[in-house]
């Protein structure tokens, strides 16, 4: 089966897909070139179950730039173009997959033919209409459960929005933040939109006040979301229950004790 489909955006996107059954018996690719014009190709067999989704993508603009590989949706190597570096954002809990020398290297390369391919697009096609969709709510949580004076990580994600990228911006008690603070490349989701997110590492103190504002050519005002810190406290449901409990046993014992010497006076 072949689809084809074409809409029209403004950056140049190259992208590379490759999807393979884990039984080895489903294989599509998906080419994916956005310029003037974004057309896919698919040809793909019937697909089963256990499917996974490696992919490139590699995107340009006139100040900016993106090279990521990804595996199901999840970063595993991009291409840091500020810090000169390639960058490795994998979990601590999986095995870690180290990419050959000269990735980087690979992407900037990459970069130069974009940006030639996005200004030669440019020169073919005038008045080219952009495409502004605004991101969702931003979504903010702690990586892990809230301890006071206990090392943690704020993170910020939000989704939804096209062209990228968003801007983000934390703050603290009102005061802006910029030191502690990250955000991953955008990542593209299958309906075309992008979604991106940001961490903050900080350490809890009782009474703060985060916040994660997100700003978007396509929003009429940047939306924000704030974070309490809050500790939870142990429940005290069970030491009640425990309390009742014996209180009632004791009086169970005392009140049988009682019977049981008076039952032997009158006797």
């Amino acid at each position: 089966m072949k689809v084809k489909v074409s809409e029209l955006v403004l950056v140049l996107v190259l992208s590379w897909v490759l999807c393979v059954s884990a039984e080895g018996k489903s294989l599509f690719t998906v080419w994916t070139q956005q310029q003037t014009n974004k057309q896919t190709v698919c040809d793909q067999v019937p697909s089963v179950s256990g499917q996974h989704q490696d992919s490139r993508i590699s995107g340009c603009s006139d100040s900016d730039g993106e090279d990521v590989y990804g595996l199901d949706g999840e970063e595993k190597w991009y291409a840091d173009f500020v810090n000169k570096r390639g960058v490795e954002p994998q979990p601590s809990f999986i095995d870690h997959t180290s990419y050959e020398e000269g990735a980087y290297e690979g992407a900037v390369a990459q970069q130069q033919v974009c940006k030639q391919n996005l200004k030669l697009t440019r020169n073919a096609v005038k008045d080219l209409p952009l495409e502004n969709d605004p991101p969702s709510s931003p979504i903010i949580y702690s990586r892990d459960d809230v301890e006071l004076d206990q090392q943690n990580t704020l993170i910020c994600h939000v989704t939804g929005f096209y062209p990228a990228p968003v801007k983000i911006q934390w703050t603290k008690n009102g005061q802006n933040v910029t030191e502690g603070t990250s955000i991953n490349v955008p990542f593209p989701n299958k309906d075309g939109s992008f979604r991106q997110t940001s961490r903050l590492e900080f350490t809890p103190q009782l009474g703060d006040v985060y916040s994660c504002t997100v700003d978007h050519p396509a929003l009429d005002q940047p939306l924000t979301r704030i974070w309490d810190v809050e500790v939870q406290q142990p429940s005290v449901g069970p030491a009640v229950f425990c309390g009742l409990g014996l209180t009632v046993g004791l009086l169970g014992v005392a009140a049988g004790t009682f019977f049981l010497i008076k039952g032997n006076e009158c006797s």
